[in-house]
């Protein structure tokens, strides 16, 4: 019994951490209308921002898109001045993308925005509170990392 009760407990506590978390990225996400992009376009660029320059094909396996639709995300990234296509030094035929100055411009907005909002909140909560969140991030950080890792 005393099992089964460990178990439902270790996934209660995992569906209230999947579900705050999700929360947590949702209400941070920069909407469409404070960027004028899309949350498609919006992963592309910071992406593209932290581990750009990439190739295209990289880029379309990292964001989970197909080629055609990814190709369409870059143009309209481009249009706006935020990434530019480059070739490949060592294979002319293979198209990287790599951010503009502009690009990185709004993407530090948009962390700056996240930022901001997040230490407002977190002004909000007790001594007590904000210790305990603190304290939570070294397992929080390691969880991350092993889930990153393929299973």
């Amino acid at each position: 019994m005393a099992t089964a009760t460990k178990q439902t407990t270790e996934l209660d506590a995992a569906i209230r951490l999947r579900a705050a978390i999700g929360l947590l990225s949702r209400r941070l996400r920069p909407t469409q209308t404070s960027v004028g992009l899309t949350p498609t376009q919006i992963s592309a660029l910071v992406t593209i921002v932290l581990a750009g320059p990439l190739k295209l094909g990289d880029l379309a396996a990292r964001e989970g898109l197909n080629p055609t639709m990814l190709s369409r995300i870059v143009a309209q990234l481009a249009e706006r001045g935020l990434v530019r296509r480059i070739a490949d030094p060592d294979d002319r035929r293979v198209a990287r993308v790599e951010t503009t100055t502009a690009g990185k411009r709004l993407h530090e907005r948009m962390r700056q925005q996240k930022n901001d909002a997040l230490v407002a909140q977190l002004a909000l909560l007790s001594p007590a509170e904000r210790d305990l969140l603190v304290a939570a991030l070294p397992s929080l950080e390691l969880l991350a990392e092993r889930l990153k890792q393929p299973r």
